[in-house]
């Protein structure tokens, strides 16, 4: 753990995921983008299934958070739900394993269990494996480290009804988080520009990590084709 973090510390993690119904989710695309980033300088890679983990893992020799969204299981914390999730994840080739860690109502038991209880869980089947917990507010990033998460992430914030809504990322959560707790911060969410990661480490964080402003070309385009003005005589 203390080497991941010091692996990570000041860097960049590139989210490598495509959206359903994008022509670019693919696992070998999602590997060339992973080949891309690690040629670019990142420290890291988040990758979303088994498939693209094991992709990626086979292209690169960078960290991978592995994440298995799973709606069909939970409707609301579908983000690696059980512990089924994260053995997949763990055989693929993650060497990190992101949760849903708020604090949202969830089926409860063995098969889906609490976000604190899943983190005993992995540890106890995964004593290699670091847990990376996705929050959404301080609440909830103090109740996942009081249950065991090695990381901290503000990667749900603004996607859930008790985080806010902001247009970049929460600097707020960032800061809070690190004066509160003692495990390393993760910025995540709404990451779009350099400035926005410069203000995420002045906030604290060991870690950024930037999805859609990196990988998501569909989302790109749609932005600056809105922008165009055809599109925009079409809409007037």
């Amino acid at each position: 753990m203390a080497e991941l973090v010091d692996a990570w510390r000041g860097g960049l993690v590139v989210s490598c995921q495509a959206p359903e119904g994008s022509p670019l989710r693919d696992s070998g695309i999602m590997a060339a983008m992973a080949r891309a980033a690690a040629m670019a300088g990142a420290v890291g890679i988040r990758a979303n299934g088994v498939a693209d983990v094991a992709a990626i893992r086979a292209a690169v020799d960078l960290p991978i958070i592995g994440i298995d969204k799973r709606s069909d299981l939970e409707p609301e914390a579908y983000i690696t739900p059980n512990l089924a999730c994260v053995a997949g994840l763990v055989r693929a080739g993650a060497s990190v394993v992101a949760i849903d860690a708020t604090l949202r109502p969830r089926r409860n038991g063995a098969s889906a269990p609490t976000a604190a209880g899943l983190i005993v869980q992995v540890h106890e089947a995964y004593p290699d494996t670091v847990v990376m917990a996705d929050v959404a507010t301080l609440e909830e990033g103090l109740a996942a480290a009081a249950a065991g998460a090695d990381l901290v992430a503000t990667t749900l914030s603004g996607y859930t009804p008790d985080s806010p809504s902001l247009p970049g990322p929460d600097i707020d959560l960032i800061a809070a988080l690190v004066r509160s707790q003692d495990r390393p911060v993760v910025a995540e969410g709404r990451i779009s520009t350099p400035d926005d990661l410069r203000a995420a480490f002045a906030a604290g964080a060991t870690a950024v990590v930037v999805g859609t402003a990196i990988t998501d070309p569909l989302t790109s385009a749609r932005r600056f084709v809105a922008a165009t003005p055809r599109l925009l005589a079409a809409v007037g």
